[in-house]
């Protein structure tokens, strides 16, 4: 007898040995599957085309500046915190070309630099990635101006998010309610538990996929147990914001010329590290690369920094933002202050990438609340490890 039909918001049970029917859905729906993947010692996305690829009995060890994936047998495929990729890459790529132009006789024609994208599935997408994905639609989408390439993909896109239950040292998305549990903006959503994913109907396409695989009704004890799970994870997170989110803007950007920024300026090294792991930041470049006949020229578009001293640089010289000092406090501050007024959310989702991968270790959630200590005092003590 069929399954009756599944509504939206509904969830079911998918045995954990249907995951595989779920990956052959979609590619039977002409998707490319990008997933979690272990590679070269830490999680990395990529093509997946089985379970298998998935990093089941992983777990993750994770504090600022420091990383460390480690196999310990567990039944979990989705176990594992993000490593330093981020789903950005796939949706606005470290280097893009955005459009040739030719040599016509005596002028210049444009030629289209790249053919329709494929039709991506993204597994294992995090409630803080999912919120980033979000964040970067804000940008890129605006109303007043919307970014062909990234529209592109971004249209054709299914997004299969996964419920944390495993946060890592350095994560603090319950700071800023994105997660561990992911509200909306996805297709299937999963919680895992020990034998089973509990399956979430996000979306008409959703529905599609999940509607013909051997799912099964939900009981209570399934349903409570994913709730108390979820709660331990909120509970878990350490890490708090040192003010409440609504207060943070107006407060930072009153601590500008705060003495704190040379003493965290001191240890930063301006690597933009932090900026390159981020699943929001979107700070960008064009480089031009010109045939050696002169006859063709392709124009990329690459990931940059505020932390580059470059990209600060002025018409005429100069640089708007010559020390380290001043790069960070721009970083910091239009991530946790300004981008709030420029695009109506903060520019950070709680994944605690840049304490992780800072080489420095530097703590940004230690970092605020120096900056937003009541007494000077208080924030020479409070900065740093």
């Amino acid at each position: 007898m069929a399954n009756p039909l599944l509504p939206l918001n509904a969830t079911v049970a998918l045995p954990k040995p249907r995951l595989g029917d779920l990956l052959a859905a979609l590619r039977a729906r002409d998707y490319t599957v990008h997933g979690p993947t272990v590679r070269d010692g830490v999680l990395r996305y990529g093509p997946v085309i089985s379970p298998d690829d998935l990093p089941r009995g992983y777990v993750v060890r994770q504090q600022p500046g420091r990383y460390r994936l480690e196999y310990t047998g567990h039944g979990d495929y989705f176990a594992v915190t993000p490593g330093p990729d981020t789903w950005k890459r796939d949706l606005f790529p470290p280097r893009q070309a955005l459009f040739h132009l030719r040599r016509n006789g005596e002028g210049w024609e444009v030629v289209a630099a790249a053919e329709k994208p494929p039709r991506l599935a993204l597994l294992g997408v995090r409630p803080c990635e999912l919120a980033a994905i979000h964040v970067q639609d804000r940008v890129f989408l605006r109303q007043d101006f919307s970014d062909p390439h990234y529209r592109a993909v971004r249209e054709r896109l299914f997004l299969v998010a996964v419920n944390c239950l495993h946060p890592a040292e350095t994560c603090f998305c319950a700071a800023w309610g994105t997660g561990p549990e992911a509200t909306g903006g996805y297709d299937l959503l999963l919680t895992e538990l020990d034998d089973v994913f509990l399956a979430t109907v996000g979306s008409e396409a959703g529905r599609e996929v999940l509607q013909p695989l051997g799912w099964e009704p939900a009981g209570a004890s399934l349903l409570d147990l994913a709730r108390q799970r979820l709660e331990a994870a909120r509970a878990g997170m350490t890490r708090r914001l040192p003010v409440a989110p609504d207060r943070l803007p107006d407060l930072l950007l009153s601590r500008l010329e705060h003495p704190h920024w040379e003493a965290v300026a001191l240890r930063c090294l301006s690597c933009a590290n932090c900026t390159q792991v981020c699943p929001t930041c979107f700070c960008w470049g064009v480089e031009d690369a010109i045939a050696l006949n002169g006859d063709e020229v392709t124009r990329f578009r690459v990931w940059d920094s505020c932390f580059s001293p470059q990209l600060s640089y002025l018409a005429g010289g100069g640089n708007a933002r010559p020390t380290v000092k001043a790069r960070y406090r721009q970083w910091l501050t239009h991530k946790f202050a300004s981008w709030q007024r420029q695009f109506g959310v903060p520019g950070c989702v709680g994944c605690g990438r840049c304490i992780t991968w800072c080489p420095a270790g530097i703590d940004v959630i230690a970092e605020l609340a120096a900056l937003t200590a009541d007494r000077e005092e208080d924030a020479l003590q409070g900065g740093g490890r």
